[in-house]
């Protein structure tokens, strides 16, 4: 494989997903729900991470000034601990939501390949092993691990899955708008108590405290970012 330049002017390009890679971090943190996974930014600056690593690898083999080796390196660290802990929160919820997220089709989609078969596996080795060690023992009708019983084939049908956690849409949030947003953008009817203190419209670099569900398009759209 061929070396790396040590042009600065070139490593310093290897950063410019940097910064969306922060705002996919910060909105990823921020969000009560998963959010769709940016494969070709998380592509990229995995292939970033690579370059910057053999750029270091390239100045001690040259015996390049330690403090710029050091400085160089923080950059591959910090970029590292971004791209780990934005992986890191999504497996969290996961985690957390993984039934709510198999029986939603537009959360599923939002996984990446990797995502997808590890919230499959998971929630077959749970239910494997509730069946196995707890659910077996349960009248017939205490036996679903999605709801808190039935009564009838009717009700299994029919009943919503209230064992089931659902991510709090209703969160408050703090958002800052990214361009200007006019009052019929944000989501919600003007009967709705939530909607009580909703800004009428916001500019740009405005900063919102509101729930998270009454800008939740506008997240997906990239028309705001949390904060």
């Amino acid at each position: 494989m061929t070396s790396p330049s040590s042009d600065p002017a070139e490593y310093l390009g290897t950063l410019s997903d940097v910064e969306p890679l922060k705002r996919a971090w910060r909105n990823e943190k921020a969000a009560p729900e998963i959010l769709r996974f940016e494969e070709q930014l998380i592509n990229r600056v995995s292939e970033q991470i690579q370059l910057m690593e053999g750029t270091v690898d390239d100045f001690n083999e040259k015996g390049a000034d330690p403090l710029t080796v050091s400085l160089y390196q923080m950059d591959v660290d910090r970029t590292q601990f971004l791209l780990r802990s934005y992986l890191r929160i999504r497996l969290q919820k996961i985690e957390m939501y993984m039934f709510h997220i198999l029986k939603k089709t537009e959360l599923y989609e939002k996984l990446s390949e990797q995502e997808k078969i590890f919230v499959q596996r998971s929630a077959e080795d749970i239910m494997k092993h509730l069946d196995e060690s707890v659910l077996l023992h349960l009248p017939d009708n205490y036996r679903s691990i999605l709801k808190q019983f039935t009564t009838s084939q009717e009700d299994e049908d029919d009943k919503e899955d209230g064992m089931v956690p659902e991510p709090p849409l209703d969160t408050f949030v703090v958002c800052k708008a990214r361009d200007y947003i006019g009052p019929s953008e944000f989501q919600g009817n003007s009967n709705d108590s939530l909607t009580m203190d909703l800004p009428l419209e916001m500019e740009r670099d405005d900063l919102s405290f509101i729930p998270y569900r009454r800008i939740q398009k506008l997240l997906e759209i990239g028309k705001v970012d949390l904060v």
